[in-house]
């Protein structure tokens, strides 16, 4: 990630408190828990894991993270990335981030299969775009 995306994300998270860390079992069912995160350099940290976050991590290592809006007509912010755990914490390498809420009447889509009403937050040094 670049430096202006860092400070794009940087700047997005200030408008979210908790997320919820998705995170895959053997099973293949999801695990859910509330988290607290922080943005060091290209990297969200997470810590307090659990044992079983912890189990899911080290077979499948890739973790979804979804800040709820603060107000039902605002954007939840989703990032996808590969988690890696470090000591007492877990360490994910953001791929995909993307502010999304369910489109309005008055939303025109952008085509493709998305439906909602959503903005990428781009991972390189290009401009943010609709999907």
């Amino acid at each position: 990630m670049s430096i202006e995306v860092t400070q794009q994300l940087a700047e997005t998270l200030t408008r979210y408190g908790f997320a919820y860390l998705v995170t895959i079992g053997d099973d293949a069912r999801t695990h859910v828990v509330a988290v607290t995160t922080t943005l060091i350099n290209d990297t969200l940290l997470v810590t307090d894991l659990g044992r079983r976050t912890r189990t899911n991590l080290a077979a499948h290592p890739s973790v979804t993270l979804v800040w709820p809006p603060a107000h039902p007509s605002d954007y939840s912010l989703i990032v996808d990335g590969m988690g890696s755990l470090r000591d007492d914490e877990l360490a994910v390498a953001p791929t995909r981030a993307v502010l999304h809420r369910p489109a309005t009447a008055h939303t025109t889509t952008t085509g493709g299969d998305c439906e909602s009403d959503c903005v990428e937050l781009p991972l390189t040094a290009k401009t943010a775009s609709t999907c």
